[in-house]
Formats: C-alpha cells, structure tokens, sequence
C-alpha cells in the first residue's frame, strides 16, 4: 500500500489530477502540487476548495516550490513531503530528472508523455529506447514501479490494447488509435496543450508501425475521414504518437497507427508557422543580436491552454479501432471514450481534452495506491491489467464504450 501523492506541474492536466486526487484522498493520504511557479499550484488548490473536492478533511493539500530539473532538490521535496507516488506533470523536458529522483527515494514514478530533449525533435524509434527504457533495469534492480504514459493517449489507449488482446481478439491484424476533438474554443487559433510540446509532435516526421516494421512519413501528408461516435464524420491524419513506440513492442499486430483531428483552419495556420520557420526549436538571432527561439517566440504569442476552458463547447472522442480474428472469425471493434468540454469546465473548470489526460494518472494512482498495479520495474500501460483501470476510469469520468463494427454478412 503506497500513500501521499505529489503532483509535479501546474498546468491544465495537473489541475484535473488534482481535483481527481483530492476527490479521493482517503485512498491517497496528503496531496502535494509542486511546480516552479507556486502561485499556480495554489490557484489548483483554490479551485478543489472552490468545488468542494476536497474529500477527507483529515488529510493536507498543500503546495511546493521546485525546479524539478535540479534532482537533488526533487529527491528532498520528495522526502520532506513523504511522498509515495510522484505524478510528473511538468513539461516532458524533465521526466528523466524526476524519474532519477524516483529512483533514489523509492517513490513510485508516473508520467504522461514521453521524454524530450529540448533541442531535439522527433528522434529515431523507438522513442522510449532513446531515454526511459534505458533505466528499466535499474527500476527493476530497485523494485522501483514506474508507469509510463498513463494519460489518455498514451495511456488509456494502451490499455485498450491490452483489453482488446484479453476479451475480445485472437489475432490482430491492424489498430487504428484516433483521436479527435470536435469543439470550438472561440480563439482565432490555439492549442489545447502547451504550444511548444504540442507543435514539437507535428513538425518532424511522422513515424508509423506498417507490416512490422518502422514507416517514415511527411506530417499531415496521409488524410482520411472517419465517422465517430457522437461527433460524427471528422479529417483525420496520420501521425506518429508516443503509445506506437511501446505498443509495437507489448502488442502482437501487424500495423499500429495514429490518427489526429485537424480541422482545414488549424492545418493552415500550422502549414504557414512552420513553412516560415516559426515552430523551429532551434535558436536564431534578430537584427538587434537577440537570441531567440522561434517556437517559444509563438508560443508565447498564442493564448494559454488553460485560459480556453470556460468557453470551450463540443466533445471529443478518442478511441482504437480494432481488426482481427476471433474463433478463426473476423472481427472489428472501436473501443472508444467521448467527453464533453462543457460538462468538464463545469465539473473541474477545465476543458475535454486536460480532462482525458488528467484523470487516468489519478485512477492509476489508486490502483497503486491500494496494491492492484505494483509492477516493481518499469512498464508502460498495457503491460498491466487492464481491467481495474478500466473499471476506475468508468466511474471518475470517462466512461470506455465497446462498439461492434464487424461487418454482417448479407444472405
């Protein structure tokens, strides 16, 4: 049994963790938000008392200042909080540091997105072998768990995978992850993550699993249109996505593909950005000898994530499409979640898509908490049992539906 969470980030996602947390903080114990800007992590707090989720008012919520690059002073804001489960939130820059915390303290390590290096994009694959699966021995050596990309995608739709390789295929044959928000934010143009990560998961190469093996392909240049649930017909493209770069690995198919939403405007405005050079990670100078970022330049100019949450309307649907076999039959299913921006801002004051990200971590965190996920080693989701994260998952918010989609044979 593991007690104490600390939250680390301030950001759109960590706010719907922390509500989530907070709801259930007699499992949990005490609830620490940490992040380099303090006055954010109290705003988080201000918000869960705001909304009454604050469920045992025996246990704290509190906030911390920290720089979660420096690993010295991470591994003593662990100590000083008695912090069991680490939920890094921050900016992915810095999962590697909190992760090597983690490994001194003991403390039980999740994330929801893949490491970066600042200065580089869209590396070779497997992107997890280039930095996290490196240190999985070391976790296992330590009897260390650390869960990589428990969000939603990766996250959620791993666990799919695995649920889909449990109940319901013998073979699979293609997966099809698609993820799409058919919402209106009101803003000229805006992304619902921070602008500089998500930008960086479009402006290299999109790296896809075709035929087993690892397929290179120009971004936004594969479209197709697909009739979701709920939402109806939506563009899609193909894009390479973290949850590929495990799932070819853990999951027994022939092709693993992403697909993201885009609407015509939002493609225009990223063609134009990156055309000219402005979603470059690479310095360059002014005229006046000022050394500048592009991509940080824009996003500072864009509007804040979090600020979109209260006019935000119109759901979204993220799910996996599944192809194979069953009892030598074939089959097809969707598997598949949708959300409501509306319904979110009212119930955390946050909008859909922070809202599918931040509370798988939370359902994790009790599934860790009381004992049911306890890997001892590194793992990404769907190396653990699907069906208790599941099982949480429907009754904290996001609901998992299974659609048959198998073709009926005509007579």
């Amino acid at each position: 049994m593991k007690k104490n969470v600390l939250i680390i980030g301030a950001g759109g996602v960590a706010q719907v963790t922390a509500h989530k947390c907070a709801q259930h903080n007699d499992i949990l114990g005490d609830i620490c938000i940490a992040s380099r800007t303090q006055s954010k992590c109290e705003d988080i707090i201000k918000g869960i008392h705001r909304k009454n989720h604050f469920k045992d008012s025996t246990k704290k919520i509190y906030s911390r200042q920290v720089n979660a690059l420096n690993v010295p002073e991470t591994i003593a804001l662990i100590k000083s909080t008695q912090s069991e489960i680490v939920i890094n939130l921050g900016i992915s820059f810095l999962n590697m540091s909190i992760l090597e915390a983690c490994l001194e303290t003991g403390a039980v390590y999740m994330d929801t997105a893949i490491h970066e290096e600042p200065n580089k994009i869209c590396e070779d694959p497997p992107w997890y072998g280039n930095y996290e699966w490196k240190r999985k021995e070391r976790c296992a050596q330590k009897g260390l768990s650390a869960i990589l990309g428990v969000g939603f995608d990766p996250g959620v739709v791993n666990a799919y995978c695995a649920y889909a390789v449990k109940h319901h295929f013998d073979t699979i044959d293609t997966i099809d992850i698609m993820d799409v928000n058919a919402g209106n934010h009101g803003k000229y143009f805006a992304t619902n993550f921070d602008p500089e990560i998500n930008f960086r998961e479009f402006t290299g190469k999109v790296w896809t699993w075709i035929d087993r093996q690892w397929v290179a392909k120009p971004v936004h240049s594969i479209k197709k249109t697909y009739n979701f649930p709920v939402v109806g017909e939506q563009p899609i493209y193909l894009n390479g996505h973290d949850e590929l770069h495990s799932l070819y690995k853990n999951i027994d198919a022939n092709s693993i593909r992403f697909w993201m939403g885009f609407s015509d405007h939002y493609i225009n405005c990223f063609t134009v950005l990156k055309n000219i050079g402005l979603l470059s990670e690479q310095p360059v100078k002014t005229a006046e000898g000022l050394e500048v970022v592009p991509l940080k330049v824009v996003k500072a100019c864009l509007p804040n994530p979090s600020t979109l949450a209260p006019n935000y309307t119109g759901k979204t649907c993220i799910g996996n499409l599944f192809k194979g076999k069953k009892n030598n039959q074939d089959k097809e299913i969707f598997i598949y979640n949708t959300c409501d921006h509306k319904q979110c801002y009212n119930e955390v004051e946050s909008q859909a898509i922070s809202y599918t990200a931040g509370v798988p971590p939370a359902a994790a965190a009790i599934l860790v908490a009381q004992g049911v996920w306890d890997p001892k080693t590194m793992v990404n989701v769907e190396e653990l049992d699907p069906d208790p994260f599941l099982a949480i998952l429907d009754k904290i918010g996001l609901p998992t539906i299974v659609e048959d989609k198998t073709p009926k044979l005509v007579a």
